[in-house]
């Protein structure tokens, strides 16, 4: 799938949504440390991942954009400083105008309130008014990959995000499958909602009575596969 495919499909969908399609088709994945939030709530991006480390200058990302494909998404390894902003108003309004479809900071960011004039998808770690106060030696593979948190990630990669952080996933993965069962995931989710407010509990529609019946005959037996045997759906 490429990017404007990948925007499309997830559109709809969401992190844990996709988080669990994974689960499912046995897709690794890797997650963004807790703590990340979209600058606006409700924002929702997907693209291939492009790469950049931070090292104290701009043009790491200028550099970055310049090699970029429409609706990619910039993922910036700031070592997860709280001790400075790396990125701000002039980085983003760059981003939008590169057409990427996000940027992704493992770190913080400044300008706020220009930022959300903007409306362009910006997850940080916070906020904080100063920009680097260092110029550190620069790697040769910067634009190569990026660590995010305790994993590195590369230009093969997919990221996911939204209001519950961000998922990186393998760009050889079967991404339309991917989609797909996440998109299914989300139809029984949706249909078991809203039988719940309709007055059927969630123990009735999967048959939880079964499935402890079974489980005291064969202590083996999961509730994930209880869930797969029946169509239901709640943890993957």
């Amino acid at each position: 799938m490429d990017n404007q495919q990948l925007q499309t499909a997830f559109a709809h969908l969401s992190t844990p949504l996709v988080a669990d399609a994974c689960l499912r088709l046995q897709i690794p994945y890797r997650m963004a440390p807790a703590g990340l939030r979209p600058l606006q709530p409700g924002t929702r991006t997907a693209g291939r991942v492009l790469p950049a480390r931070h090292y104290g200058s701009v043009d790491i990302f200028l550099e970055a954009m310049h090699t970029a494909t429409a609706g990619d998404v910039l993922v910036i390894d700031n070592q997860g400083r709280v001790d400075e902003a790396c990125i701000g108003d002039l980085t983003v309004l760059e981003a939008k105008a590169s057409e990427l479809a996000g940027i992704v900071v493992w770190g913080l960011h400044r300008d706020t309130s220009e930022l959300l004039e903007i409306d362009f998808p910006v997850y940080s770690y916070g906020a904080v008014p100063s920009g680097p106060q260092r110029l550190d030696p620069r790697q040769s593979d910067a634009l190569h990959t990026a660590s995010f948190g305790g994993f590195t990630v590369g230009r093969e990669d997919v990221v996911f995000a939204d209001s519950d952080g961000a998922l990186f996933v393998p760009g050889d993965a079967d991404l339309q499958q991917l989609m797909a069962v996440a998109s299914t995931i989300a139809q029984t989710e949706r249909r078991q909602a809203e039988m719940i407010r309709s007055g059927q509990t969630l123990r009735d529609q999967l048959r939880f009575s079964d499935y402890l019946d079974k489980r005291s005959a064969n202590a083996e037996y999961s509730f994930r596969e209880h869930l797969r045997s029946i169509g239901g759906s709640i943890e993957e």
